[in-house]
C-alpha cells in the first residue's frame, strides 16, 4: 500500500512539473508593444463601426494601437472582419471566407457607408503610427492564413504582433516565422458557449498548447485572468500578459496596475 501511494505521489509531482513547464513561453520580444493601449477593432462607436477604416483612423489620430481581425477570402485577399458569418455586421447571409475582394464593396457595416476593408487598406491608413495586434481568424486554413498575413506585412513600416485562439496558427508562425511576435488568445472556455470538445477546452483554457507554440504573450479574457496558468506564465516564466476586452476605465486602471497590456472598447483611456 505504501509503495502504491509513493508511486501516486511521484506521478502527481511529475504531472505538476510538466504542467508548470507547459504553460511557459518566450520573453524579451514584446518591448515594442509596451507603452501603448489598444483599441479593440479600432476606436468604434455607432457612427464608426467596428473594424472599419473610420474606426482605425480615429484610433490612429489619438495615438492608440489597434487590434483587428483577419480572414482569408477565397481569392486570397485578406479582409478585416470579426465574425465568420456576415449577418451581425452587414445584415446579409453568408460567410466572409466565401467572398472576394470585389464582393467586399457590396457589404455595408451596420447600415453605414463603410464597407468591409481589406488588410492592405487598413495598413495603409494606420501607416505605422502605433503597434497593431493582428488576430488571425482561421477557418481550417491556418497555414495559408498565416502565410498571407506575413506576406502582407513584409512591406509594412510599423510594429505589429500576431495572435490567435487557434494554436495551429502560432505553431506555423513558430516554425516558419520565428522572429514574428506571437500571442495565444484564450479564456476560460468551460464558462463560454463555444462548441468545443472537452479536451480542446482543457488545452486552451489552461494554456497547455504553450508547450509547443511558446508564445511571446498570453492574451486572456479580463474576467478570467486570475487563473493559475496565466499566473504561472506571467510570474514564473515572465510571459507578457494582455487582457481583453476592457469596457470601462476602472478595468483599465486595474489592468495597468497588474502589468497587462489593455485592449479596450466603449471608452477612451
Amino acid at each position: 500500500m505504501i509503495e502504491f501511494l509513493v508511486a501516486l505521489l511521484i506521478i502527481a509531482v511529475i504531472l505538476c512539473i510538466l504542467y508548470v513547464i507547459a504553460v511557459g513561453g518566450r520573453t524579451g520580444h514584446t518591448t515594442k508593444l509596451q507603452d501603448y493601449v489598444y483599441a479593440h477593432r479600432g476606436l468604434h462607436n455607432d457612427a464608426r463601426p467596428e473594424n472599419s477604416l473610420s474606426a482605425f483612423r480615429a484610433a490612429r489620430d489619438r495615438g492608440y494601437g489597434i487590434e483587428l481581425d483577419l480572414h482569408l477570402l477565397k481569392d486570397g485577399t485578406l479582409a478585416v472582419f470579426h465574425d465568420h458569418t456576415l449577418i451581425r455586421m452587414t445584415g446579409e447571409n453568408g460567410k466572409i471566407e466565401d467572398l472576394t475582394a470585389a464582393d467586399l464593396l457590396q457589404y455595408h457595416l451596420n447600415g453605414t457607408a463603410e464597407t468591409i476593408p481589406t488588410f492592405e487598406q487598413v495598413l495603409s491608413v494606420f501607416n505605422g503610427v502605433a503597434p497593431i495586434v493582428v488576430e488571425l481568424k482561421a477557418a481550417g486554413n491556418h497555414g495559408a492564413l498565416v502565410d498571407a498575413a506575413i506576406n502582407a506585412l513584409k512591406t509594412y513600416n510599423g510594429d505589429y504582433c500576431i495572435e490567435s485562439f487557434d494554436p495551429r496558427c502560432l505553431l506555423h508562425l513558430k516554425k516558419r516565422y520565428p522572429d514574428v511576435v506571437r500571442g495565444q488568445l484564450s479564456q476560460n472556455f468551460f464558462k463560454s458557449e463555444e462548441k468545443l470538445s472537452g479536451i480542446t477546452k482543457l488545452l486552451l483554457t489552461y494554456l497547455l498548447t504553450n508547450l509547443l507554440t511558446r508564445p511571446d504573450f498570453v492574451a486572456y479574457k479580463f474576467t478570467d485572468r486570475n487563473s493559475l496558468s496565466v499566473t504561472l506564465a506571467r510570474k514564473l516564466w515572465r510571459v507578457q500578459g494582455v487582457v481583453w476586452t476592457l469596457t470601462d476605465i476602472e478595468q483599465h486602471k486595474t489592468a495597468l496596475q497588474e502589468g497587462y497590456l489593455p485592449i479596450f472598447e466603449n471608452y477612451e483611456p
